[in-house]
């Protein structure tokens, strides 16, 4: 089933169902706008019902009318909420699919033994081999293996799990393609992470946040505000003469509170969740989701978020007397054999500058030396010379006990090449040094304009990395970010974590050892890397299952668009709510104060095709704006003075114009009908 679109069949008759099943009235307390709106509907078709009962059948017209809108309405405000949870639903079933009688091979001090993974307890060893799902959460503590993890983040692509480091994590439903791998499990049934995401996207666990908390209290002032409105006109018709019934007052009061934002909420909050999660991103709470619509710093590691992770080849610096095509070959010659990144780089550049092509060594007898630890260099041995490619300091050591000379002008070069953020290689052969090799940390496309919108929006980019200040400077310099933190341990992260937290500020970050896993508890967003440890998803309150650390920039913008997308729909149906009141109160009272048709600029035909013209918008507005609730507004980076500016020009005059266009439309349709 495609779970990856809101719109689909399924998951459009379950939300029709769902609508129904949601007027039982514990689910309506939840939500005081819509609980008047329903208890306004039952009181109408109680109405209505006497009526009929009564044979008073002048009124019965209208009160069917009225009462089948206030159910319409609230009918529309469940499906809002059904149609958002319902993504996460049809998730829930297909991650719960993949969950079956697996058989786990446990390995105990007797052998290795056949039992359900149902019987598997935290701390019991299993052996996964080739084809094999893996029967529950766990840490690899010996082999590799190729691993499917479709299943859990929909990507095809298989990836490598191995012991120690941090990609020894391994989650339970996942089936491993090649090798074999020992696994020492995690967490009890019923605590797995698969369990986990199945309880998160049915949303089960999903409280409000302390922002939808507060415009609930707002919605609730308005609304009582607005009752005791309505609890005045009736003295006051008495007063002038008027009858109202009862009817009217109840479809006045509907109109008239906050219904439009009140039927809107859940569902925002919801699909808020849902776009994280059609991200690969499972939010642990929409507490989380709205924390990152209000980070003001972000803490991103430098490597495989800022740059490219690898370093790269890009320029041959020559020493005197040498030409640089002869650097490049020697360059060249010394890294065939080197299967690094930085390596390979070095072979690409020299193809791709002068045309060099790999070799036949073999038949030359090249003989390749190996990096260790010891010499930090590496090189080949050909035709009786010796070419060696190191640090600076490794070759300088070695040209001195070859009794040759470093020269000078090559050892500002490399200077000049620290200092830019960059690792010089040198490139030696036998006591003669040829060269420089300049390797740089490719910062990724994009990611500087990136940054500068963070900054537009108020947002603090701080790059943490373990280079040395000079080369952390350098970077932060070309990348664009506000600061950097530079040979940081797991203490710092945590220190300066707790730094801008003491001055007020919220902070995201991401992580995927158990070394980040601190900082990440710490973080008021923290979003743990789905190849990482156990430790660090438990840490963090997101998980990104595509492992990308990038991925933290689109969580913070999907974090300000639901912030957004909830104070822009708040201000059409504020606007909204006071629009209609001037629409509808002069068309009331024109006949006993014909003053007041001055006031009646649209000219409704009666009260009681403006009240039922009024309730028909109420209910057609919120259809309306479903689309928009679930899709949310459309991202901008902007700051907060541009976003109220923007929400008052677009949302506030148009939740103003909306109603009395709308009301008046519908005023002359139900008229010449005759319905009224």
């Amino acid at each position: 089933m495609n779970t990856r679109g809101s719109f689909n069949k399924e998951i459009l008759g379950a939300a029709i169902r769902d609508s129904f099943r949601k007027l039982h009235p514990r689910n309506q307390l939840r939500n005081p706008v819509m609980l008047i709106v329903f208890v306004g509907a039952i009181l109408t078709t109680w109405y209505m019902v006497m009526d009929i009962l009564r044979g008073n059948t002048q009124a019965v017209s209208f009160t069917l009318q009225i009462s089948l809108w206030l159910w319409f309405t609230v009918l529309f405000a469940n499906f809002a909420e059904a149609i958002a949870e319902g993504r996460g639903k049809a998730q829930a079933s297909a991650l719960r699919s993949t969950r079956s009688q697996t058989q786990a091979k446990k390995v105990d001090s007797s052998g290795t033994k056949l039992v359900n993974a149902t019987e598997l307890r935290k701390g019991d060893v299993v052996l996964v081999e080739t084809g094999d799902f893996i029967p529950g959460d766990g840490e690899i503590i010996e082999g590799m293996a190729t691993v499917d993890e479709s299943a859990v983040t929909g990507e095809s692509a298989p990836v490598i799990r191995e012991s120690g480091g941090d990609k020894s994590s391994v989650t339970g439903g996942t089936r491993v393609l090649s090798d074999w791998i020992k696994i020492k499990i995690t967490a009890n049934p019923g605590e797995t992470f698969l369990d986990r995401m199945i309880s998160l996207v049915e949303g089960a666990k999903r409280q409000k946040t302390p922002n939808e908390i507060a415009l609930t209290i707002l919605l609730v002032g308005l609304t009582i505000i607005f009752l005791f409105s309505v609890a005045t006109i009736e003295p006051y018709a008495i007063y002038s003469g008027m009858k109202i019934s009862v009817i009217v007052l109840v479809a006045l009061l509907v109109c008239l509170i906050p219904t439009t934002i009140g039927g809107l909420l859940s569902a925002i909050g919801i699909a808020g969740m849902d776009r994280l999660l059609k991200r690969n991103v499972l939010a642990m709470s929409g507490r989380a989701v709205e924390a990152a619509g209000d980070v003001d710093a972000l803490l991103l590691d430098k490597t495989g978020t800022i740059t490219l992770g690898n370093r790269m080849a890009t320029d041959f610096i020559t020493a005197p007397g040498v030409s640089e095509e002869q650097l490049a070959d020697l360059a060249q010659l010394s890294s065939l054999a080197d299967e690094t990144p930085e390596g390979r780089s070095i072979v690409v550049l020299a193809k791709e500058k002068y045309n060099l092509r790999e070799r036949n060594l073999t038949e030359l007898g090249a003989e390749f030396v190996p990096f260790t630890a010891q010499t930090r260099m590496s090189g080949v041995n050909i035709n009786g010379k010796e070419i060696r490619k190191g640090s600076v300091e490794a070759i300088k050591t070695y040209i001195k006990e070859q009794e040759g000379v470093f020269p000078d002008s090559l050892a500002q070069a490399c200077e000049t090449i620290a200092k830019s953020g960059g690792t010089p290689l040198v490139v030696a052969e036998g006591a003669k040094v040829i060269g420089a090799i300049h390797l740089k940390d490719i910062v990724k496309g994009g990611i500087k304009e990136r940054f500068r919108d963070l900054r537009q929006m108020g947002i603090k980019t701080v790059m943490i990395t373990g280079d040395n200040p000079l080369t952390a400077a350098a970077i932060a310099a070309e990348a664009g970010v506000d600061d950097f933190l530079a040979e940081a341990t797991p203490e710092d992260k945590l220190q300066l974590i707790r730094e801008y937290q003491e001055n007020g500020m919220l902070v995201a970050m991401t992580g995927d050892g158990t070394n980040d896993a601190p900082a990440l508890a710490q973080a008021d967003v923290g979003v743990a890397m789905n190849s990482g440890t156990q430790a660090a998803k438990e840490a963090g309150n997101m998980v990104d299952l595509d492992s990308n650390p990038t991925k933290l920039l689109e969580v913070v913008e999907i974090g300000k668009q639901l912030l957004i997308t909830r104070g822009s729909l708040t201000t059409f149906s504020v606007a909204n709510d006071v629009a209609k009141y001037f629409a509808i109160i002069p068309a009331m009272f024109a006949s006993a104060f014909p003053v007041l048709n001055t006031f009646n600029i649209m000219r409704l035909a009666t009260p009681e095709s403006a009240i039922l013209s009024a309730v028909i918008f109420n209910a057609l507005i919120i259809i309306a704006l479903v689309p928009l609730a679930l899709r949310g507004v459309k991202y901008q980076a902007l700051g907060a003075e541009a976003i109220l500016r923007r929400n008052i020009l677009v949302y506030g005059v148009g939740g103003m114009i909306a109603p009395f266009l709308g009301i008046k439309l519908i005023d002359m349709i139900i008229v010449w009908l005759g319905l009224v």
